[in-house]
């Protein structure tokens, strides 16, 4: 009640009631504990949070009720509610969010337009600062290191210290989403190490991270800061080893931990006061509802932190999940930022839309931007390392083998012959019938290996077949990718030695062995990177290719076998060691955050069909350290489902980079506002290219009348399953053997 009268007296007379709110109302903003004297009195020990929430509902009522009218006064009210955005109470918390939310889109970007009130021209002088270092990250003043680093930052690495430090100084959370490889651990551990230095008496700082990079942290830290700045430990291990780490924690001033585990041990991190939460790959908590996200969102903090390369990658209701780790509140329910932001800009890129959705769609975008810009700070590779050289990316084409021909053609048959028996309903099929169907022709484009069990209705006929030619399913032409891989390490002069051994035998002619040692002069020595998604195929890799067919390739693996705590010896034993050819990886283990220069060429034999995964993967080599020219090469089978689907992901993966390489950002943003323009409305050209791309994919062989809706959600659906390490196919199998008889 009193909170509705101060807001109509604000509607009244906004200058007189305005200069009541600053001088008396705001100041109970900051009751935290013991008795706290302002202009209205003094307030006691037991009513602190009543009274921060009275004082924060106040200030929203009078923000509601003056709507465009608050603008001069906007200002004033920033700094004091951006204090409480951390409030350990959760109602201040939300209020003061979403009050702070309202007030962003409202500041002008002309702070001069309107004239300052009278009696509050010193206050909102010295606020002012604060809001051109807000919405002009170039103006937030240089931060000194007074600790030892060993190693000089670059000028980007030493504005994105200055950004952090801005966060830190007024108690904001923001997510550093740089460009993959441009070293957010480095930018984020000066932070941490320059906080600790000034406040000796924080608490520690906790960094959650996938397992593969909890080696990684702990060694950046030790190879950048000596103890006595930043003392760091590794929370991993058994529940019992866990439970002798606990008492070693408070001797530490950074925890590192993966997500898993944080999961695991919630009570024990829950019951601490951190200083620092950084959450590193960040995006693994898009999805709000996995029990990682809950786990995480239930750790307190003086300071929030997310690094992630690629914040958003399907939708852009993703960015409130994190936001909802960063600021609860400040989006509003999930609910309410679908309703406002995430339906109206999906609905202006459906190819029906109209005029009034692309308006309300536009709408909704720039709302969001306003909203969120400040808190992202993002930088691209090509704007910020001149000297990094190129990253050449090629689609290497490969036709199916026989085999695989027979197993895609009798699958086919069998599928239209289903649909065609149930052609009388209208709808779609189930999307977790297309799913499995999707996962088996993938499998049956990489190698016949992954679904020729026994429970295949084939799997005599082939077992027959193979007898009959006096070969096996190890021969590697019966899997189209594999001799194509041989073929490019070949051209990558990894594994010659072995084919030149094999041309000597065979009593090659004067002029070929002439040519053979031109070639080995040619060829540099290149190292490469060789991703799979399934554990499974990794096994076909080695053992059908490696072993067998270029026995003198040294190689090392890096998947989800190897002990999360053994990883990083691994990573740092490729990169020393040059005579080590190559290195097979998970895309789910060595795709994210791990340094891997120590190659120059990366190969994809499978590939997520969200693209976003990839190019994670692939900077793993084309990042800060790199010398050599990095080349990309995706293996892809013609004429295939997997080619008909890359190809919406290339062209997707296209727009997005020709949008973020529009010039419409200031530079004062540092291109953050480019981060949202993967979501900028299309132009009629674009629309009608994607309707192309929606008719092609209707006539996916063998996967008749798949609707776009069902493609739409397969990047959502992968990441549900995230890489198992073999899909069991044996009851999508049962249905084909069952559909045969």
């Amino acid at each position: 009640m009193a909170s509705r009268c101060i807001a109509t007296l604000a509607t009244l007379d906004a200058e007189k009631t305005m200069v009541h709110m600053i001088r008396s109302v705001i100041p109970l903003l900051e009751t935290t504990g013991g008795e706290r004297k302002c202009s209205s009195g003094i307030v006691t020990p037991n009513k602190v949070d009543s009274v921060r929430q009275g004082a924060a509902e106040a200030l929203t009522c009078v923000v509601e009720s003056l709507g465009v009218q608050v603008i001069p006064y906007a200002v004033l009210f920033m700094v004091p509610l951006l204090g409480r955005m951390s409030d350990q109470n959760q109602a201040v918390r939300l209020v003061c969010s979403a009050t702070f939310a309202t007030l962003v889109q409202l500041l002008p970007l002309d702070p001069g337009a309107i004239a300052d009130p009278p009696d509050l021209v010193q206050e909102k002088t010295q606020e002012r600062k604060f809001l051109d270092q807000l919405l002009n990250p170039r103006n937030i003043p240089n931060t000194e290191l007074p600790i030892p680093v060993a190693a000089e930052l670059r000028s980007y690495q030493h504005q994105g210290l200055n950004w952090l430090n801005f966060l830190n100084r007024y108690h904001l959370h923001g997510v550093l989403c740089d460009d993959m490889g441009l070293g957010k651990t480095l930018q984020t551990l000066c932070i941490l190490a320059l906080d600790h230095h000034r406040n000796s008496q924080a608490p520690a700082s906790l960094v959650v991270c996938p397992p593969t990079l909890t080696g990684h942290w702990v060694y950046e830290a030790e190879k950048f800061f000596k103890v006595r700045d930043l003392s760091v430990i590794q929370y991993a291990g058994t529940p019992q080893e866990r439970e002798k780490l606990r008492p070693r924690v408070s001797h530490h001033r950074l925890i590192v931990a993966s997500y898993d585990i944080v999961r695991k041990d919630i009570e024990f991190f829950e019951a601490h006061q951190w200083n620092y939460c950084v959450l590193d790959e960040g995006h693994v908590i898009k999805n709000g509802k996995t029990k990682s996200a809950k786990a995480v969102k239930r750790l307190h903090a003086n300071h929030r932190l997310i690094l992630s390369g690629t914040p958003v990658q399907n939708d852009v209701l993703e960015l409130w999940s994190l936001f909802d780790f960063l600021m609860p509140g400040f989006l509003g329910s999930e609910k309410q930022f679908a309703a406002r932001y995430s339906r109206p800009i999906l609905a202006c890129r459906e190819p029906k839309a109209g005029p009034k959705e692309q308006e309300a769609g536009a709408l909704a975008m720039e709302a969001l931007h306003r909203q969120v810009l400040p808190f992202l700070l993002r930088r691209n590779k090509e704007d910020v390392l001149q000297d990094l050289p190129p990253k050449i990316t090629q689609d290497y084409y490969c036709d199916l083998s026989p085999l695989q021909r027979i197993l895609y053609e009798d699958f086919r048959t069998r599928h239209s012959a289903l649909t065609s028996s149930g052609s009388s309903s209208s709808s779609d099929p189930p999307s977790g019938h297309v799913f499995e169907a999707l996962r088996y022709l993938r499998n049956v484009c990489n190698h016949p290996k992954l679904v020729l069990s026994q429970r295949h209705p084939l799997y005599q006929t082939v077992c027959d077949m193979l007898k009959q030619q006096q070969s096996t399913l190890a021969e590697i032409e019966h899997g189209a990718k594999l001799p194509a891989l041989k073929q490019l390490l070949l051209d990558c002069g990894i594994g010659q030695q072995q084919q030149q051994q094999a041309r000597s035998n065979s009593s090659v002619t004067a002029n070929l062995a002439a040519e053979s040692a031109q070639e080995q002069q040619l060829v540099s020595q290149h190292r490469a990177l060789i991703f799979c998604q399934l554990k499974a195929m990794l096994d076909i890799v080695e053992k059908d290719l490696l072993r067998t067919h270029l026995p003198t390739v040294t190689y090392l693996r890096l998947d989800g076998s190897v002990p999360a705590a053994q990883r990083h010896s691994v990573v740092a034993r490729f990169n020393a060691d040059p005579s080590i050819d190559v290195l097979l990886l998970t895309t789910q283990v060595g795709g994210l955050g791990l340094n891997l220069t120590g190659a120059d060429t990366v190969i994809f034999v499978e590939h997520d069909w969200n693209p976003m995964k990839d190019l994670q993967a692939m900077d793993r080599a084309h990042r800060i350290g790199q010398k050599k020219v990095v080349n990309v090469y995706r293996l892809i089978t013609r004429s295939t489902v997997e080619e008909k689907i890359m190809g919406l992901q290339k062209f997707k993966l296209l727009t997005a980079n020709t949008i973020i390489s529009t010039e419409n950002a200031s530079l004062e943003t540092m291109a953050t506002d480019q981060l949202l323009d993967l979501f900028s409305l299309d132009n009629g050209k674009e629309k009608r290219t994607d309707h192309q791309e929606d008719v092609a994919l209707s006539k996916l062989p063998g996967l008749p009348g798949i609707s776009r809706s069902v493609l739409d959600i397969l990047p959502e659906l992968w990441e549900q399953q995230q890489y198992d390490d073999e899909y069991d196919l044996d009851s999508f199998l049962s249905t084909l053997k069952a559909d045969s008889q």
